[in-house]
């Protein structure tokens, strides 16, 4: 071999380690730190409208702690829709804690919830998922979350397919990336 062919092959040999470093971290940030979701529902609005895309982590979930109250999370469809495989819903009650809804708002152990966030009031949904049984005030089990939509008359959530567990759930919101005009924290 030629110094010259030796010094291609040498530096070829190079980028071709770059990019499989590059994407083995990239892989792995995804995978266990922070992924990308597109919104695939109009339930999270005005917070999050449909099509936005947001960042959620994964160091919370991944680390075994729950999402607290007030958190907007991603989470794998209790339903296993295939039109949308994976929701985004805010946490309104964990493990333990009584949920009840009175004249339009959300009560968390008997106190009314201050949520400027919303759209819409918050009544129990008359439909509920099959095998699904809800009847208020209703203590969430251990493991779980209470979800619901901030756009409260669309919102198909927890109100709807119950408490979703604790493995359901894939990360905590953090950021939207898209549409620029709306960039920022959540």
């Amino acid at each position: 071999m030629t110094p010259h062919a030796t010094s291609f092959a040498r530096g070829l040999l190079e980028w071709v380690l770059i990019f499989v470093v590059a994407l083995a971290v990239m892989l792995g940030i995804r995978t266990f730190v922070l992924e990308p979701y597109v919104v695939p529902t109009g339930s999270m609005e005005t917070t999050i409208e449909i099509g936005d895309q947001v960042f959620c982590q994964k160091l919370t979930t991944n680390f075994g702690s729950m999402p607290q109250v007030g958190d907007i999370v991603v989470f794998r469809n209790p339903e296993e829709s295939p039109d949308h495989d994976v929701l985004v819903k805010r946490v309104i009650a964990t493990a333990g804690q009584t949920i009840d809804m009175q004249d339009g708002k959300v009560l968390v152990d008997g106190v009314a919830l201050d949520e400027d966030y919303t759209q819409g009031e918050s009544y129990p949904l008359a439909n509920q998922a099959p095998g699904v049984q809800i009847s208020y005030p209703y203590t969430v089990p251990e493991g779980c979350v209470w979800m619901m939509g901030d756009n409260r008359e669309n919102s198909a959530d927890s109100r709807y397919f119950g408490p979703v567990p604790q493995e359901n759930i894939i990360g905590v919101v953090v950021l939207r990336y898209w549409p620029l005009n709306r960039f920022g924290t959540l």
